[in-house]
């Protein structure tokens, strides 16, 4: 087994990981969503109608980036081509679609949901809702890619959320905390009208983070606290 194939296998079983953890939080309900992680020209997706809570890495399937499959016995997900319209364009490094509530409930009423919390600014800022089109099909695909200029989230009007990132990890991270921000609107919302960060606002808060390098530990040093 050459090291290509063997890191195949491994991703395979991390996509199907990624979906049962996915499941377990509530983002992922049947067969409802898709998740890709793309290695060099192949890329792993879930096949088409597997139940995501429960799946097996059997049931992620290989394609290269034409979309023809190179192993796996079951067909790839009817979103395929916005999989890899997102890796043609973008350059990312996994996908992640999802049909979480919150997301999914602002995606039938918003046009685009504010960045009312600096943290949204990790995934690029506001998060732009794509036009409704059917499950599938390339007008789909097209308007999500647009609305994903820019950015690692979008809404998809009525259907759901995408996110992008560099590794799968990541990719699951920022599904998760656009859920958690879709969640904070929703709540904000029911109390009034939610404020929104201004550019100076948002812009000071990436200069902070830049200065302190947010995110991440760091050792103390000898003789301070």
């Amino acid at each position: 087994m050459t090291d290509s194939s063997s890191a195949l296998v491994q991703e395979r079983a991390a996509v199907a990981d990624v979906c049962r953890r996915l499941g377990a939080a509530g983002l992922l309900i049947g067969t409802a969503g898709n998740v890709s992680v793309r290695v060099g020209d192949r890329v792993a997706v879930t096949a088409t109608g597997a139940v995501l809570a429960q799946l097996t890495a059997g049931q992620v399937t290989v394609v290269d980036l034409d979309g023809k499959v190179v192993a796996g016995t079951l067909q790839p997900t009817s979103e395929l081509d916005l999989h890899l319209g997102v890796y043609r364009r973008y350059g990312a490094g996994a996908v992640v679609h999802t049909h979480a509530p919150m997301a999914t409930a602002l995606s039938c009423v918003l046009d685009e949901l504010p960045c009312i919390h600096y943290q949204l600014l990790a995934l690029g800022g506001t998060v732009r809702v794509a036009p409704y089109a059917t499950f599938g099909t390339p007008e789909l695909a097209e308007s999500v890619l647009a609305a994903l200029d820019g950015r690692s989230a979008a809404l998809l009007a009525n259907h759901g959320s995408v996110t992008v990132g560099p590794t799968l990890d990541k990719a699951v991270e920022n599904a998760l905390l656009l859920e958690w921000a879709c969640g904070v609107y929703q709540r904000a919302a029911a109390l009034g009208t939610p404020r929104v960060l201004d550019e100076r606002q948002q812009l000071a808060v990436i200069e902070a983070a830049i200065a302190r390098n947010y995110g991440t530990t760091h050792t103390l040093q000898e003789g301070k606290p």
